[in-house]
C-alpha cells in the first residue's frame, strides 16, 4: 500500500485529505502514478486534468514526473506555489 497525500485545490477536487491505496505493477514513476489516478473516477481526472501542473513529493522530498516511486512510503501531491 502506498500513503497518498493531496493539497489545496487537489484535495478539494479528490474530496479527501489522504488515502492508501495498491498500485499496479506497471505503475514505476510518478507520471504513471498520475497517470493511474486519472483513472480512477471523475473526481481524480478533474485534478489531474493538467497532469504537468502537479507537483509531487516522495517522502516529503520533491520529485520530477520521471522519478521512480518504488520504496515511496508517502506521495504528496499539490498544485505549483505561489505567493510572495
Amino acid at each position: 500500500m502506498t500513503k497518498l497525500v493531496y493539497f489545496a485545490w487537489v484535495r478539494e477536487r479528490i474530496g479527501k485529505a489522504e488515502e492508501e491505496i495498491s498500485l499496479p505493477a506497471d505503475v514505476v514513476t510518478v507520471g504513471d502514478l498520475l497517470s493511474h489516478l486519472k483513472t480512477l473516477g471523475e473526481e481524480y481526472e478533474t485534478a489531474l486534468q493538467v497532469p504537468e501542473a502537479i507537483r509531487v513529493a516522495i517522502n516529503m522530498e520533491h520529485a520530477d514526473h520521471d522519478e521512480p516511486i518504488a520504496g515511496a512510503r508517502e506521495i504528496g501531491l499539490f498544485p505549483p506555489m505561489t505567493g510572495g
